[in-house]
């Protein structure tokens, strides 16, 4: 059975039940027209289809005129969604914007300058990368304000919210400065809920350098877990110094397989990692987390860290996250992880029962899943995953996932691009999604509960 639990900040999410449930079968199975929320409907406007009983609603788009006279930045990434008040919710939204991109823009972010980006170009105008605040209200079903909240930074590709009110943008990026930039890059960057224009940037350097791609917090303990967007990726955590104060420091570590140094996840040349088997890690501390040769992954490998398939979305549920590989697996279409903590995570009596983790799905057919990037639960406990695939001609899919790891499309994407940030409401009445580009903003809502 599937019951209803708590999330951080008061948002309803549904993890899955029991986890030796989901540890007894987790073959892919055939999509079935009867799992799910049923056949998806053609829509009539060209640009997504969704089962009966549901709709959406663009509340965003590319070039349109924002509260503080700016433009809505293109590439609308990762997304979440944090309540404000009763009615009103933030959706902070980032923009994976590359320095060479800033001639595509509209005309007001290409010649945008502010005391508040964190890196410009010799001319002094912001890098384009960063995140835009869309103040929502869940009992009206509009757009009060929509601004940009953090600028100057590169390729903001994901992240995740926090038990403290935030949003952590992350920067999948490590350029170095080059006579085009001047600062490093490779850093989170946290933006406040209640920002009301943008915030001061200030990258948290102990959390790593490296190709950030999503974060995720345990509200008991205030660890975040993080991904890593590379072939030879590695999935760390930070364990912080102060609950809820990052800037304050903290330790960053590497996830390592019991009695198994280096050991690859991946399944690329053949199976190493069996569904459903679950494995006991440790952890190993990082010593220079800064990493100015970009080699942060190599020095957690060379002291037996494991590897992942390019480590993207990840989601906390109640004691336990998922997150997804994008190109694991033995026909490289995809993976999802699973990872308990120790009931002693973080602390000297780790060892005493340590946390574990099993590879939960794994693809073998690219009609069912293709290239999973962010995810998180719906209301009816399953995961959903937006599907980022790199074919010339794409596909791409919000994916659900079932307790016993089967698949079947939520929805259908008509447009040449992917979807990305899907995140629900407090109340999960809502859910809301990116149209990475040219950029549009859903809200989409239907009878999610069965």
């Amino acid at each position: 059975m599937i019951t209803r639990r708590k999330f951080n900040l008061g948002v309803v999410s549904l993890a899955f039940s029991g986890l030796a449930k989901s540890a007894l079968g987790n073959n892919l199975n055939v999509e079935k027209a009867t799992l799910g929320y049923g056949p998806l409907i053609v829509d009539d406007k060209g640009l997504l289809d969704l089962p009966a009983g549901f709709s959406y609603r663009i509340i965003s788009t590319l070039g349109e005129k924002m509260s503080d006279g700016l433009d809505v930045p293109d590439r609308a990434d990762g997304m979440g969604c944090l309540p404000l008040d009763g009615e009103r919710v933030a959706l902070i939204r980032n923009h994976e914007l590359h320095p060479d991109h800033i001639a595509k823009l509209p005309q007001s972010l290409q010649n945008h300058k502010s005391n508040f980006s964190y890196d410009t170009y010799s001319n002094g105008v912001a890098l384009p990368g960063g995140t835009s605040t869309i103040v929502y209200n869940l009992g009206t079903g509009k757009k009060e304000q929509e601004f940009l909240s953090l600028i100057g930074t590169i390729r903001n590709c994901a992240g995740g919210v926090t038990p403290w009110g935030t949003w952590l943008s992350c920067e999948e990026s490590v350029d170095i400065p080059n006579g085009t930039i001047s600062q490093e890059h490779g850093y989170i960057f946290e933006v406040p809920a209640t920002a009301k224009g943008p915030v001061e940037p200030i990258p948290l350097k102990k959390m790593g350098r490296f190709n950030h791609e999503a974060a995720a917090v345990d509200p008991a303990s205030g660890i975040v877990y993080l991904t890593e967007d590379r072939g030879d990726s590695l999935f760390y955590r930070f364990i912080p110094n102060a609950y809820g104060d990052l800037a304050k420091g903290g330790k960053l570590q590497a996830l390592v397989i019991k009695s198994k140094a280096q050991y690859d996840t991946r399944n690329w040349t053949g199976i190493t990692m069996n569904k459903g088997q679950w494995l006991d890690i440790e952890w190993i501390t990082l010593t220079n987390p800064e990493s100015p040769e970009d080699d942060l992954r190599l020095q957690g490998y060379s002291k037996g860290a494991a590897l992942f398939a390019r480590g993207e979305g990840i989601h906390w549920g109640e004691k336990e996250l998922y997150f997804c590989c994008t190109n694991g697996g033995l026909e490289q279409l995809g993976q999802i992880m699973q990872y308990v903590p120790s009931p002693y995570e973080g602390t000297d009596k780790e060892d005493l029962q340590p946390g574990k983790i099993q590879l939960f799905v794994e693809s073998e057919d690219k009609s069912l899943y293709n290239f999973g990037d962010n995810l998180t639960v719906m209301p009816n406990g399953h995961l959903l995953v937006c599907e980022d695939q790199y074919t010339e001609v794409v596909d791409n899919h919000l994916r659900g996932v079932s307790e016993n790891g089967e698949l079947y499309a939520f929805a259908k994407l008509r447009e040449q691009t992917e979807l990305a940030g899907a995140c629900f409401s407090p109340d999960t009445k809502t859910l809301f999604v990116n149209v990475y580009s040219p950029t549009k903003t859903l809200a989409i809502q239907g009878p999610w509960t069965w």
